[in-house]
């Protein structure tokens, strides 16, 4: 099993959820986080609104960009011949070729265990 995380932009929540489901993975964790990647957090780049208080931060420091980012994260974790497909799916949604499409990681899963029924491994999670 592997645990597939997908950083990406908050508008792309809603299409990456559908394809999801369209392929058979509805089960996802999303959370909202900030941070920022190589664009070291350029206003610019951003196509959603932000909050006053945030572009303001970076005014006080003199600098022309924020200092985080919202984005949110999508955590899944699918069977191993399963990842080649979402990650493909999610890439397909979120690429815009510009700054800020986001990364994806993939990382082991040793177990699962679905709480209700005490199943484990894969079945704990189909």
């Amino acid at each position: 099993m592997k645990e597939i995380l997908a950083i990406i932009r908050p508008k792309k929540i809603e299409p990456t959820k559908e394809v999801l489901e369209e392929i058979g993975f509805p089960s996802i964790t999303a959370t909202s986080v900030l941070g920022r990647g190589k664009q070291r957090g350029i206003a610019a780049e951003l196509n959603i609104d932000v909050r006053p208080n945030l572009m303001e931060q970076g005014k006080q420091a003199g600098r022309k960009y924020m200092e985080y980012i919202p984005k949110r994260l999508f955590s899944i974790v699918v069977c191993d011949e399963d990842v080649d497909t979402v990650v493909e799916a999610i890439i397909k949604v979120n690429q815009t070729d510009q700054i800020g499409d986001g990364r994806i990681f993939i990382c082991p899963v040793d177990e699962a265990v679905r709480v209700r029924t005490g199943e484990t491994g894969e079945t704990a999670i189909k």
